[in-house]
């Protein structure tokens, strides 16, 4: 490794400059010592900066301050910690909640969002203030603000809460353009991954079950908020239909806010609450970030009978494991679940006699059908030595459910997006694109389907045959597998399968889950079931990344072939440099996949 360091710095042009950054780095994963340590006056605000990314995974490292693509993340679990930490601290005066979210990837999702404001409700209800500033919230910035006791807008703010809508981009008459051949296999009239190559606009079922989806999830979306606001749903819906970009005068006088002020008023109260009336330091606070690293080592001990935390003498452990991206063959990229990879973190933790029970967090749209069923079974293998309790995040679809279905219990948010029991798969070919300019190809084969995996040319009607009969034989297998875990007769499955996605609440009355409920919900009853009351302690993997991998990561981080531009063009150029990823994750031995249509995104 050091050898390593000593070739960047010897053989690439300003690279002292980067490796300076990697040591002060370095000590900062290191820690800095006592006097690093954040402080708490007593009195103080816990700032809850909204301009982030909450994952349900342990977030990566923070590359900024090397100039690197900022990408600030916080983890669920920490903010509820802390919250939930504050709401007993006597140092803590209340909680002032400003920014706004910064979703990413499959991040801050209405799953995650719902455990973020049932953690700031409870923390109101200790009796302490949760004051809100809002400047250019949109439906997710504004639901968790509407938790507050005060929630305030900027004269010049606005609340951008249109209602929910879902836009895929069809990629059809591109690829007729430019000669791209799609023929498609798929199972389920609701499974409609493969729309966008086939397409130009949604199917008449692709329509009708997204119109569901969003139909549940803003339901239940304005059945939190209204109460909130001493508001009713219909009189909320009203000022969304009415207005659409609300203004803080419209606002206002439809009781979404408060009061209207500016920041400089609202700093100004907060200094006087906090014993600082005319200084010229700001109000006492810390940020959720810092509180959290003070809180951790209390919040994470379980409850005794008292409510008190208990003691971590035990050596039973809870082990909660992250499954959250995409579900791809082999050992998959940063972001990735991959089958291999996760499968084979499940069996150590199956064969580790302290680890008394798994609680599996699911945030993915699927993946990998074979990938997939490597989790599956290792789920299943470790189902019959201890409990495994599923928590399903803001995505357990597709494959996403495939790996769930055999928890002893799975636990869903109302929001949370699931189901699309289905199987589809895709075939490309660049025939007509690769004449256009001159191209031809022959071929020299010893079977009747040795070149059926081509890009060369279509498939024919045989070797699509061949495709369809592994994607039925697929599909079937998922359905089986439902029924089983689920106790349910397979022509029921028959009926709620066909590819389609249900939200949580929905899902609960079909009888894939069992319970609605967050991540904290699934681990008391995980501890329930092992018999630990108490005396257990949580463990999380993935584990942090080592020393080495840290410095590998921000030498790839800080290259400027990294660096975002921003504007219309950029963000277009950012939305399908994604969707490649997606089609980057298509990696299935046999070229079947079980995951969520490309461009589900819901805003």
């Amino acid at each position: 490794m050091l050898g390593a360091l000593v070739a960047l710095i010897v053989f690439s042009g300003g690279c002292l400059l980067v490796f300076i950054g990697l040591i002060g780095a370095i000590m900062a994963l290191g820690g800095g010592g006592e006097s690093s340590a954040p402080s708490l006056a007593r009195g103080s605000y816990l700032v809850f900066d909204l301009s982030t990314n909450i994952t349900d995974a342990p977030p990566p490292i923070d590359f900024g301050a090397l100039g690197g693509e900022h990408n600030d993340t916080l983890q669920v679990r920490t903010v509820t910690r802390a919250l939930r930490a504050a709401a007993k601290d006597d140092k803590i005066a209340g909680v002032f909640i400003t920014g706004d979210l910064t979703p990413a990837a499959l991040g801050s999702g209405y799953a995650a969002l719902k455990e973020v404001r049932t953690a700031l409700a409870d923390f109101k209800t200790s009796g302490k203030p949760v004051l809100a500033y809002l400047t250019n919230a949109t439906t997710k910035d504004y639901y968790l603000a509407s938790a507050a006791s005060d929630l305030v807008i900027d004269p010049y703010g606005l609340i951008l809460m249109p209602g929910l809508a879902s836009e895929p981009m069809f990629y059809a008459g591109a690829f007729e353009k430019y000669g791209i051949g799609v023929q498609v296999t798929r199972v389920g009239k609701y499974k409609s991954f493969v729309e966008p190559y086939t397409r130009k606009d949604m199917s008449a079922e692709n329509r009708e079950q997204i119109q569901k989806l969003l139909n549940d999830i803003w339901g239940g979306l304005l059945s939190e908020m209204a109460p909130s606001r001493g508001l009713t749903v219909e009189k909320i819906q009203a000022i969304v239909d009415a207005e659409g970009i609300i203004r803080p005068a419209a606002a206002k006088q439809g009781r979404l806010v408060d009061r209207v002020a500016y920041r400089d008023e609202i700093f100004d109260e907060l200094k006087a609450k906090t014993g600082r009336k005319g200084s010229k330091e700001g109000f006492k606070q810390i940020t959720l970030p810092a509180y959290a690293k003070l809180a951790k080592d209390v919040v994470d001990l379980p409850k005794g009978k008292t409510g008190e935390p208990g003691k971590s003498a035990g050596r039973g452990r809870i082990a909660v494991v992250y499954a959250e991206g995409d579900i791809v063959d082999g050992e998959g990229d940063s972001g990735d679940v991959g089958g291999s990879k996760f499968s084979r973190e499940l069996r150590k933790l199956r064969q580790d006699d302290d680890v008394k029970a798994v609680v599996l967090r699911v945030n993915s749209p699927g993946g990998s059908a074979a990938a997939s069923e490597t989790i599956g079974r290792e789920v299943r293998l470790t189902r019959k030595v201890k409990p495994v309790i599923v928590s399903m995040g803001s995505y357990a679809a597709s494959g996403g459910y495939w790996i769930a279905a055999f928890g002893d219990r799975i636990f869903a948010e109302p929001t949370t997006i699931t189901g699309s029991i289905g199987v589809f798969g895709i075939q490309f070919d660049v025939k007509k694109l690769a004449n256009d300019f001159g191209l031809t190809f022959d071929s020299v084969k010893t079977g009747k389907f040795a070149d059926a995996i081509t890009i060369t040319r279509p498939k024919s009607e045989q070797e699509m045959a061949v495709f369809q009969r592994m994607v039925d034989w697929i599909y079937g297998e998922f359905v089986s597998k439902v029924a089983e875990s689920r106790k349910l007769k397979r022509e029921v499955v028959e009926e709620i399968a066909q590819g389609r996605v249900w939200s949580g609440a929905e899902a609960k009355k079909l009888g894939l889950v069992d319970e609605l409920g967050g991540l904290d919900a699934a681990i008391a009853y995980a501890a329930g079931q092992a018999h630990l009351g108490s005396n257990y302690r949580l463990v999380e993997y993935p584990r942090p990344k080592e020393l080495f991998e840290a410095i590998q990561d921000l030498i790839e981080k800080v290259t400027p072939n990294n660096a975002r531009a921003s504007g219309i063009g950029a963000k277009i150029a950012q939305r399908i440099e994604r969707e490649l990823k997606v089609l980057k994750s298509f990696n299935d031995p046999q070229g079947i996949y079980a995951r969520l249509p490309l461009e589900l995104a819901i805003r």
